[in-house]
């Protein structure tokens, strides 16, 4: 017993020192290591439990008759400390946030996170959501793309237009789904009254690129086409999205009405006018050398772009928003975490860099200390007032715009679309 503690509790130890040094360069074990780090960072309080249930299991059965026993139990105080740093690090979250927003909000910041939070899960403000399957917005490359609609379930005051969001999910583009990703803040935005729009596009190594930003301009230019069906103001969309996600906001963003990337549609207008890119991709040239060396020559090249970066540059650099930034961007508000082994946060901050350098609208930078690739998929104690805080940015931008809209009343959840559940709703929101 002494010694399956001490196997046990080096293990918990493991998932710990991961979270704070992840494997950043290495083949064998990059992929184990960043899961391992994301699942410890935003479930710390977890990792806390389950470690504490160990520890008095294997005291109960004896394990601290022998020596083995009292140095897994120093291992497991190691650990604890450790996962108290990450417990911080995840609340402070709303102050990382809020400090980033500085003026641009006139509201109070959230009050914050109770500490039953840190292993019961949060529930977001969802009541009054009314979602829409699958509906059809364009036909490319023998493929119908769908997205989903989640809006107020009450109507709108008369002659009033909601603001409206393109949700872009991630997955390296070549995987993923509008059914996977965002569902939190778009349930959130929905019951502040926004209408949220979660996009399908066509993915790699089946889709070249542009082909992906192709298929999100068409779905911009569908909700300026379908606003008076949704009650949309067409003069008002924002994007986000995160990953490969998080690129693609931002190119949406930043290429308004160009028609490299409108074939057919050259003059409806994508533009939009606030942008939220979480952990996003901006440079597909490596140009800092921080992304896995394996990035573009085992990934972009032959499966995303279909071309080699050493023949044409050109068309790797037009696809890296950190060479698209202008003086016309929108408002940005940019969340990274400092932690990222997948899109580097040194690229993140060149972009900023870049970008505020040019553009005559805000740009706001939210680096998370501790946080990880991927840490808005589950409400956790970060994700949690991170969700806010970009509603919050969305809404002051609007309201700064010119916009604004009545609360929406609290009501039962409902939703719509052939073969929709009630309860699966409920559960992803």
């Amino acid at each position: 017993m002494p010694w399956l503690f001490l196997i046990a509790s080096l293990i918990g130890l493991w998932f710990t020192v991961n979270a704070f040094r992840p494997v950043r360069h290495n083949r064998i074990f990059f992929a184990q290591s960043f899961f391992a780090a994301w699942l410890t960072t935003e479930m710390a309080g977890h990792h806390l439990l389950w470690q504490g249930v160990m520890t008095v299991v294997f005291i109960a059965a004896g394990a601290l008759d022998a020596w083995a026993g009292w140095v897994a139990l120093a291992v497991t105080a190691v650990s604890w400390v450790g996962l108290a740093v990450l417990v911080v690090q995840g609340q402070r979250a709303a102050l990382q946030v809020e400090g980033a927003l500085g003026d641009l909000l006139a509201v109070d910041p959230p009050p914050g996170i109770p500490w039953i939070h840190l292993v019961l899960p949060f529930r977001m403000k969802r009541k009054g959501v009314h979602r829409d399957r699958d509906v059809e917005f364009a036909r490319a490359g023998g493929r119908v793309l769908r997205l989903d609609v989640y809006r107020p379930s009450t109507p709108p005051a008369a002659g009033q237009r909601r603001p409206a969001v393109l949700q872009i999910h991630g997955g390296g583009w070549v995987i993923g789904d509008k059914r996977e990703q965002g569902i939190p803040l778009l349930g959130h935005l929905a019951a502040n009254g926004w209408v949220g729009f979660n996009a399908n596009y066509r993915l790699s190594p089946a889709a070249t690129w542009p082909d992906h930003l192709v298929d999100l301009k068409r779905a911009v230019a569908w909700i300026r086409e379908h606003a008076d069906e949704y009650d949309v103001d067409p003069d008002f969309i924002a994007v986000t999205g995160g990953s490969a996600g998080g690129h693609l906001t931002a190119l949406v963003s930043l290429t308004a009405n160009d028609p490299r990337y409108q074939p057919g549609f050259e003059d409806a207008d994508t533009s939009v006018q606030a942008a939220a890119p979480f952990y996003g991709v901006y440079d597909w040239t490596n140009r800092q050398g921080m992304a896995h060396p394996d990035m573009l020559r085992l990934f972009l090249e032959p499966w995303v772009m279909k071309a080699f970066y050493a023949d044409e540059p050109e068309k790797f650099q037009d696809a890296s928003p950190i060479d698209c930034v202008g003086p016309d961007a929108p408002p940005f508000f940019v969340l990274h975490g400092d932690q990222d082994t997948l899109a580097p946060v040194e690229d993140a901050r060149l972009f900023v860099e870049r970008l505020r350098a040019v553009s005559e609208a805000p740009v706001i930078y939210a680096e998370l200390k501790g946080a990880h690739h991927a840490f808005d998929l589950f409400v956790s104690a970060r994700a949690k007032p991170v969700i806010e805080s970009v509603e919050r940015f969305f809404t002051a931008v609007h309201e700064r715009a010119g916009g604004a809209g009545p609360p929406i009343p609290e009501a039962d959840i409902e939703t719509g679309g052939p073969g929709d559940d009630k309860a699966e709703v409920v559960r992803a929101l």
